[in-house]
């Protein structure tokens, strides 16, 4: 799939213009003239030059590029599957990881998407058994991220 540059620069300016009206709720500090806002200000402002560079781009290549190009990877059935499960299985993190924890809901992903691509089942469980307990391991205990316990909260370590 392929935008004209006319989609992302407008969707960066968006985000520019909310990100500098985030910054502006910052307290100011007493006494000074700039405050805790300032650099993600200028940083918004310089993403809102940057969104404008590529509208005005996308303006200028209007008749050689369409706003939307669906690419011929869209043809294969199996690639739009492949999106669906994956957005599925993102929202199904976000909705059942505090009641179920990250750990049941890691390796339940991993192993429907090792599946789903290729892996045999026994190399896909024992891929996402060991995947999660690292990453489990490195944001809990060496970065300090609290990620849901859920269902395993009393065998906690």
């Amino acid at each position: 799939m392929r935008f004209n540059n006319v989609i992302p620069g407008g969707l960066l300016i968006l985000f520019a213009l909310a990100e500098i009206a985030y910054a502006r709720t910052f307290p100011r500090l007493h006494g000074q003239a700039y405050g805790p806002d300032l650099f993600p200000t200028l940083i918004g402002i310089g993403l809102i030059v940057c969104g404008a560079i590529l509208v005005v781009q996308g303006i200028a290549q209007r008749a050689q590029v369409p706003m939307v190009e669906i690419g011929d990877w869209a043809q294969d059935r199996g690639n739009i599957a492949n999106i669906v499960i994956l957005l599925a299985c993102m929202v199904f993190y976000i909705l059942a990881s505090q009641r179920l924890g990250f750990i049941p809901c890691s390796l339940l992903i991993m192993t429907t998407l090792l599946v789903r691509f290729g892996s045999s089942w026994r190399a896909s469980i024992l891929i996402a058994a060991i995947t999660t307990l690292v990453i489990h391991t490195l944001f809990a205990k060496f970065l300090l991220v609290p990620l849901p316990w859920g269902i395993l909260l009393p065998v906690a370590w």
